[in-house]
């Protein structure tokens, strides 16, 4: 009896890939058979899980955060032409600047760098994974990067993320989270709205149409709005990436895991996705905590575990091995 394991990181604490390998050594403790299978949906994380879906090496370039501090950040190459960028590596909210985290002047531009550095290595396809942001830019510091360097040299442009938000509503959505206050927003808003107008005239693309535009701050409309960028679920496209179906045809039990459990969980994150794929299959969560306002939601699985640390998911993998055979 095959145990899928397939958890997300735990924001901040544990990879996914850490998570899997604990979860999975407590299940072969105790007698179980496990397969070890991180995923992510676009978020913290999914750089690690993609360049190891694709064999991809790592690559470091320099770079600079949201609010112009020099820093090194890698980007991954695959022998398949494939590059994976991860947003938050160069305009991530969490970056250290000596400067002033005006969520106004937080800027794309680093991680415009890392994908014109992926297509000058001759990357064909560009995978930007778009969680984590600081920015509300639209875009509009990785353009100017990009067409700085050159372009993109015909590279096709991959955006993956966990949300649907439009163009227009990104600040309103996502700008409290990066420090903006109700009056800082409009003015994002209205700079927003500029931009839709300047793509829609010069491009013939309005991002303010279309779903998944609004994902890092309305960086992945900007990216489709100049490079017409695929707009993707992140979850579904790592679990396709991974085979996810085929692995759970020879599996009879899956364990998904992230850090914390509730209402959002449902809303394009990973779970939802594999939750979507597993059929009558049982799926136990066990994740770091579980928030209040998870409700009904909580039925979706045969059992939720809390293990908010190594020694808990070890046990959690072992008591699982045991409930499943």
């Amino acid at each position: 009896m095959s145990i899928l394991v397939a958890p997300d990181s735990f924001k901040g604490t544990f990879t996914a890939v850490e998570v899997a390998g604990y979860l999975a050594g407590g299940i072969r403790s105790a007698g179980g058979t496990a397969l070890e299978l991180p995923v992510a949906d676009g978020g913290e994380g999914t750089f690690e899980v993609l360049i190891r879906g694709l064999n991809a090496r790592p690559v470091t370039v320099s770079t600079v955060g949201p609010w112009g501090d020099a820093l090194d950040a890698d980007i991954g190459l695959a022998p398949d032409g494939t590059a994976v960028v991860e947003l938050a590596f160069a305009s991530g909210l969490n970056l250290p600047s000596v400067h002033e985290r005006d969520p106004v002047t937080a800027s794309s531009y680093g991680t415009g760098v890392l994908m014109a550095e992926a297509a000058r290595l001759g990357a064909r396809r560009i995978l930007v994974a778009a969680g984590g942001s600081a920015t509300s830019d639209g875009g509009a510091g990785a353009i100017a990067a990009i067409e700085e360097r050159g372009g993109l040299r015909a590279a096709e442009v991959v955006i993956l993320s966990d949300v649907t938000t439009r163009f227009s509503d990104a600040a309103r959505v996502f700008g409290p989270q990066k420090g903006a206050d109700p009056a800082t927003i409009e003015v994002l808003t209205r700079r927003l709205e500029r931009q839709a107008g300047d793509f829609l005239r010069e491009y013939g693309r309005d991002p303010r149409l279309l779903d998944r535009t609004g994902a890092a701050g309305g960086f992945s409309g900007g990216m489709w709005g100049r490079y017409g960028a695929a707009l993707v679920s992140g979850a579904d496209y790592v679990l396709d990436l991974l085979d996810f179906d085929a692995q759970l045809a020879d599996c009879t039990t899956v364990v998904v895991g992230e850090g914390r459990l509730d209402s959002q969980t449902g809303q394009g994150k990973i779970i939802a996705a594999i939750l979507a794929r597993c059929g009558s299959k049982p799926v136990y969560a066990v994740v770091g905590s579980v928030a209040a306002d998870l409700g009904g939601y909580a039925d979706n699985f045969a059992g939720i575990v809390l293990a908010p640390d190594a020694r808990a998911m070890k046990a959690a993998g072992a008591g699982l091995a045991r409930t499943a055979a």
